[in-house]
């Protein structure tokens, strides 16, 4: 769990502080600087004090195991079994620890070797690598930027709920029209409504422009 939460964090701020690796996980900053000495002491991340852990090779390696079989459950879980999109994630995360490489990639060859999970995040392939990503948050689009959502990151679920209450998901046309007065909401049009998204939210959402 602590390897896949590292390599997620990772994504968006490179070091990846111990307090904010805490709260995403839920346990106390002990805890988590505790289970950040017996991981760099396995050789599987480093630690810059004050500033944050980084995973190293090996750890990356091991956190992209976890990540292809997390994210493959979900796509079974979506596809096959008929869960929502948004509710697939915490399941996924209890299947990932007891599922063996082998189960993996029957897994992978039996649902055709999906690029993205339902969140349309990269699952790393055969050989744990995952793919360039080129997508930006909408956070960081300008007024008049316009083209598709292309996915949720990191997933947690009660922002998947959120977003899937108002069916703004993967493969969604978006257009940016506006920015509110006063530093406000950004004014999205997603699909065929109009959404007035908070900074926050609009970070975890990513999408690719038209003209990129």
């Amino acid at each position: 769990m602590y390897l896949k939460t590292i390599s997620e964090l990772a994504e968006d701020d490179g070091l990846v502080p111990i307090s904010a690796l805490a709260e995403r996980l839920g346990v106390s900053t002990v805890s988590a600087t505790e289970m950040v000495h017996r991981l760099r002491e396995q050789g599987l991340l480093d630690h810059t004090p004050y500033k944050g852990v980084a995973l190293t090779d090996d750890g990356d390696r091991r956190a992209c195991r976890i990540i292809r079989r997390h994210r493959l459950w979900e796509c079974f879980l979506t596809d096959h079994l008929g869960l929502p999109w948004q509710q697939v994630h915490d399941f996924a995360c209890q299947l990932e620890h007891a599922t063996a490489d082998e189960v993996t990639e029957a897994l992978a060859v039996f649902l055709d070797n999906p690029p993205t999970c339902p969140h349309g995040n990269p699952i790393p392939d055969a050989e744990w690598i995952v793919p360039a990503l080129v997508d930006q948050p909408l956070n960081e689009w300008k007024p008049g930027d316009r083209g598709t959502i292309t996915r949720i990151h990191p997933e947690s679920i009660l922002l998947l709920d959120y977003l899937a209450a108002r069916h703004i998901e993967p493969g969604q046309p978006v257009t940016f029209t506006e920015v509110a007065p006063f530093n406000g909401p950004l004014m999205m049009q997603i699909g065929d409504q109009t959404h007035a998204l908070g900074r926050e939210i609009a970070a975890h959402i990513y999408g690719i422009r038209t003209d990129e």
